[in-house]
């Protein structure tokens, strides 16, 4: 195995730092982008996602983008990512998700590192919005799609309304996932379990409810955790008070990620040092977190 790192949960449209914005829209000046990226809460926070995803017009403004972040993590020492593309958005706009898709997988085919891509529906939309995604995602399970996921405000929509397209999904070969439980509660972690999903995007609500820590570790089921970003939302109210460290502790199996990083201004080996410096993770427990993001890969290479 490569002794490079792995990333799960990374938004290509979150990644969009502020000198590829201008490189997309040269009209852009920096001060307009620190302006209208600027947020204080998870609600600010999703305002600053959707005006990054109207900069977004084309095939080739998604190249660009594609091509930049995977430039940046090869930098980074990421060897493997595995990389969601907002499917819901790009319908929402009208725009066609097949050229889209094919400008991006090109990049991914000559990229300096492993990529899969995870289609995610926008949960806030409903299940009706969800199934032409799914649709989409089950048209390229052969041509790097790993998964289908849900995004979006979680208390938009039950995850029950999705039971049918996670089955259908894992029906047609997809792995699925789930944001849960991040600014919500354990149940709501619950219900992406009783749904299907495989992992847990953030699960930090996990911490509230000793039955379900206790589930997710019997059953291996991971928790892809995000603290800056989980801070930065106001999902956790401090970053002393994260739960990274009890959930490890517990036995719960957890992945370090960035999730937007443009947004959240951070870097998977940021949250590594956090790990260490903040919540006191020895070298070999780095070392597993490490190796978790491979064995919880839905694709990474041996």
């Amino acid at each position: 195995m490569s002794r490079g790192f792995a990333e799960l949960h990374v938004h290509l449209e979150g990644s969009i730092e502020a000198e590829t914005l201008r490189e997309i829209d040269a009209s852009l000046t920096l001060q307009e982008i620190a302006e209208n990226t600027a947020y204080e809460d998870f609600d600010g926070f999703i305002q600053s996602y959707i005006w990054v995803n109207r900069k977004l017009k084309s095939p080739g403004d998604y190249a660009i983008a594609a091509r930049r972040l995977f430039e940046k993590l090869h930098r980074e020492g990421i060897v493997y990512a595995e990389v969601t593309l907002s499917a819901g958005v790009m319908l929402w706009k009208e725009q066609n998700f097949a050229a889209i898709f094919d400008a991006v997988q090109r990049e991914a085919a000559v990229a300096p590192l492993g990529v899969r891509w995870i289609i995610d529906a926008v949960r806030h939309f409903g299940a009706g919005a969800a199934e032409p995604v799914l649709d989409l995602a089950i048209e390229r399970v052969k041509e790097g799609v790993a998964a289908f996921g849900l995004g979006g405000f979680e208390r938009g929509a039950r995850a029950a309304d999705f039971a049918g397209l996670y089955r259908r999904a894992r029906d047609h070969g997809l792995h699925t996932v789930c944001h849960a439980g991040e600014i919500t509660d354990a149940r709501d972690v619950w219900d992406a379990l009783a749904i299907g999903a495989e992992r847990i995007g953030h699960g930090i609500r996990a911490i509230e409810d000793p039955a379900l820590i206790g589930y997710l570790r019997e059953k291996n089921i991971p928790l892809e955790i995000c603290i800056t970003s989980n801070v930065r939302t106001r999902a956790a109210a401090s970053l002393a008070g994260h739960p990274v460290r009890r959930l490890f502790d517990a036995g719960v199996p957890i992945v370090l990620n960035t999730d937007d990083p443009a947004l959240f201004a951070c870097t998977l080996a940021g949250e590594y040092e956090i790990a260490r410096k903040c919540f006191g993770f020895t070298d070999a427990e780095i070392e597993a977190l490490r190796e978790n993001a491979f064995r919880y890969a839905f694709g990474a290479p041996s």
